[in-house]
């Protein structure tokens, strides 16, 4: 019998008509013939509500005692979904985090699963009943209640269906929400954007990084990790929603399926930084120490015993930052610029990896509008740029399930929206294709049903969860066939770059890494990779190109180089993968530096651009 896991985020239980129609939806399923968990958000906006009760008695309340008073937002939603369940005439039984064995590590407020038991969960199903489980919490090994902290409830649906998984059972995951799926972009700043009805694990999580808040990347990391099919859905309607899945063949042809604005960010740039080994590890160390995690990252390439590095950070983190860098910076003589109104656009497609130009017509699109970019970055499947805004954001407003309500903050980012827009249409995504409007050839996003294990085997799979939402790294590659070529002071201005790559392009050229980063007031510092065989043609139309451009930048080729590739899932939600990985290496390995969380690489790599 298969196991439908569905979540019902809090705006989709705000009333008791919700919550009953939530509860038939349910009821429906287990209908069909399967075995049904529902995982529930706290009801509305109770989480908001038990924050702003704690801060009217403290200003800074324990992270232990806060757990325990959010933790009961989800109590009050489970109890009321069974009660619905039951009223409406069949078998339900409600389980809080700890009830249910969801275990988690320390971090009361940001806590990550460690293992769960299904034991109780097993028996509530095989008993007829409809498993109601409360999202966003869980319990540490002191028996100390703890919450999962941002898209926690996502998060916890995953991870549920992920040990239904494990124990032998054909099982997938519907996520509740008040859209119809995932579409190629925000239909509020977007009219022309269309749903998309099937998207890899790697899409999905790039686009949730860069903005698009259907979903956390927490809960896609999980569903990536242990391949489990989601379905994001419309809680009020019975339209087929978005299916995530792996990646399929027919997806490679598909170079870009979406585009994302992310505007909740601040950019800290810290220049003279001695370029010695060890220097960025002990930037990002520090950070990582008290939990700051770093999105975009650009360093130039060092000259004169000095470098410089720009980075990204979530708006609310911005000043935990650049308090724990201050005396690191005074000690390195070092200097720290921040930028606060800063909007980051992205494109992402699994087709990159396979379809040359991306990123010059993406340039092309955003020089055509007059949008100058001040930080370019990479990665496996995707492009971002970061655009610096004239108007700041309103304050953050967050629902009960603590995800940002970005499209408010995004009304007034009006450079990145009109960006948003040139390249959603560039790349025609509001035009029907595979995979959005167009059904791929033989595509079948179910799985095969599952042999039931005996009960032991179901133990010895069950036992593989432990340390379940640790990173897993799958491999790490050196790509020594490339060469670098690097633009100095390449005047900051809209559509320099994508003149640049246009020339490039031209002539046959496969451009790889690509990394931009502004070096002093007017100038940027822009350096991209191709195949080592190509250098002397790459570096005579990049020098030709640059002059036209202005006489004095200056053009350098270097063909000792290789590009670092660290591979696994976990690594977008994780803080401290910057640092992990330039502990073990010199400044001068990869100098210009991006990462991208989806595909889990650290050293980016866009192939295909």
């Amino acid at each position: 019998m298969a196991v439908v896991v569905q979540k019902f985020g809090g705006s989709s239980v705000a009333t008791p008509e919700k919550i009953l129609a939530a509860a038939q939806r349910a009821i429906d399923a287990q209908n069909e013939g399967n075995q049904v968990v529902v995982v529930v958000s706290a009801i509305g906006k109770t989480t908001d509500t038990l924050v702003a009760l704690a801060e009217q008695i403290s200003r800074n309340p324990p992270a232990r005692e806060m757990a325990m008073l959010l933790a009961t937002g989800e109590q009050v939603s489970i109890a009321c979904m069974a009660i619905a369940i039951h009223a409406l005439g069949a078998k339900a039984i409600s389980f809080t985090g700890p009830q249910l064995g969801i275990v988690t590590d320390s971090s009361h407020l940001k806590a990550r699963i460690k293992s769960i038991e299904t034991a109780k969960l097993r028996e509530a199903l095989d008993g007829g009943s409809i498993a109601v489980v409360a999202g966003f919490q869980g319990i540490d090994e002191k028996y100390d209640i703890t919450t999962l902290g941002r898209g926690g409830s996502d998060t916890t649906a995953v991870a549920v269906a992920a040990a239904i998984k494990l124990a032998g059972f054909d099982v997938r995951c519907e996520i509740y929400t008040d859209v119809n799926g995932v579409y190629t972009t925000d239909p509020r700043i977007v009219r022309k954007a269309i749903k998309v009805d099937v998207i890899s694990y790697d899409e999905m999580l790039e686009m949730a990084s860069m903005g698009a808040g259907v979903m956390h990347s927490r809960s896609i990391e999980f569903a990536k990790k242990f391949n489990v099919p989601l379905m994001v859905r419309h809680a009020a309607t019975s339209e087929v929603g978005t299916w995530v899945v792996g990646e399929e063949p027919w997806m490679r042809e598909v170079p870009v399926c979406g585009a994302a604005l992310a505007v909740n960010e601040a950019r800290i740039v810290l220049d003279a930084l001695p370029d010695r080994p060890g220097v960025s590890r002990a930037v990002f160390a520090a950070l990582a120490q008290v939990n700051v995690p770093v999105d975009m990252i650009a360093q130039n390439v060092g000259s004169g015993g000095k470098a410089s590095i720009g980075f990204t950070v979530i708006h609310g983190d911005l000043k935990k930052a650049t308090d724990t860098l201050d005396p690191i910076i005074t000690e390195l003589g070092a200097t720290m610029t921040v930028t606060e109104r800063v909007s980051k656009v992205s494109v992402v497609g699994a087709g990159m990896r396979h379809v040359a130009g991306v990123a010059e017509k993406m340039f092309a699109a955003l020089a055509a509008n007059g949008i100058n970019m001040k930080m370019i970055t990479t990665g496996d499947i995707k492009i971002s740029v970061l655009i610096e805004e004239d108007v700041p954001p309103p304050e953050d407003d967050e629902d009960d399930a603590g995800t940002k309500k970005s499209h408010l903050e995004a009304k007034r980012a009006v450079r990145g929206r009109l960006a948003l827009e040139a390249v959603h249409d560039a790349f025609g995504l509001h035009m029907p294709r595979s995979g959005a409007g167009v059904a791929p050839s033989g595509y079948r996003p179910r799985p095969a049903s599952a042999v039931v294990p005996e009960a032991r085997e179901r133990e010895t799979a069950v036992a593989k969860l432990d340390g379940m939402e640790d990173i897993l790294v799958s491999g790490v590659h050196l790509s020594s066939d490339q060469s670098r070529v690097t633009i100095f002071d390449l005047p900051d201005r809209p559509g320099h770059c994508s003149t640049v790559f246009n020339a490039v392009a031209t002539g046959g050229i496969l451009v790889d890494m690509i990394v931009q980063n502004i070096t002093s007031v007017g100038k940027a510092e822009l350096s991209f990779t191709v195949p080592r065989a190509d250098l002397p043609k790459a570096l005579k139309r990049t020098q030709d190109v640059a002059r036209s451009i202005d006489p004095s930048c200056r053009v350098v080729g270097d063909a000792e180089v290789a590009v670092l590739f660290v591979l696994g899932v976990g690594m977008r939600s994780h803080t401290g993968v910057a640092r992990t990985r330039m502990s073990s290496m010199p400044s001068s390995f990869a100098t210009a530096v991006s990462r991208s969380r989806a595909s889990g690489t650290t050293a980016d790599a866009g192939r295909g651009r």
